[in-house]
């Protein structure tokens, strides 16, 4: 039922716009401060790593062996997706474009910084991505994502009716004789 509401109410629609731009600016702001002042995600790597061990860790040790074998010998990588990724995802929502796929980006990324034992704004922004996904194509009426997915449903219908349409018999003649 709430389920239903959240999708198809318009008061819904208003009310995921707002939470949408206040998520798109969070994600946003925080980008664009990593891309223009810097970024070094290698301390912050080492200090989940490190807040594996003790009698009450705040990370997982099978996140801290990610994060230790993966995620810090490619610190390069990830001091370029994740401004990038967060730019990118605040942009997305604050214009409602493709929403519901930037607003699950950011709840992987506040997935990520959750399991690496940092808590801050993290769940309560997981908890909004949450209703905005669940409200899918709802969330972006009020943006970009009220022509963009109609316009996409259209070619992706063109698509798939080509290639499923028939061959016919002087396709099928052209073939045998040539």
């Amino acid at each position: 039922m709430f389920n239903n509401w959240l999708r198809t109410n318009k008061f819904a629609m208003w009310l995921l716009t707002i939470i949408r731009v206040y998520l798109g600016y969070e994600w946003m702001t925080a980008g664009w401060g990593k891309l223009t002042g810097g970024f070094d995600a290698g301390g912050f790597l080492q200090g989940a790593i490190a807040n594996a061990s003790g009698d009450h860790p705040a990370v997982q040790g099978w996140w801290a062996a990610f994060l230790e074998h993966a995620a810090l010998p490619g610190v390069n990588l990830f001091n370029f997706i994740i401004p990038l990724g967060e730019f990118l995802v605040g942009l997305g929502l604050i214009l409602g474009t493709f929403t519901t796929f930037a607003a699950l980006m950011g709840l992987v990324m506040n997935a990520a910084f959750l399991f690496s034992g940092t808590v801050s704004t993290n769940a309560q922004m997981l908890l909004l991505e949450v209703l905005v996904i669940v409200a899918a194509a709802n969330a972006g009426k009020i943006g970009f994502d009220r022509w963009v997915l109609p316009y996409l449903r259209g070619v992706w219908g063109r698509i798939t009716h080509r290639a499923s349409e028939p061959e016919t018999t002087t396709t099928n003649f052209k073939k045998r004789t040539a």
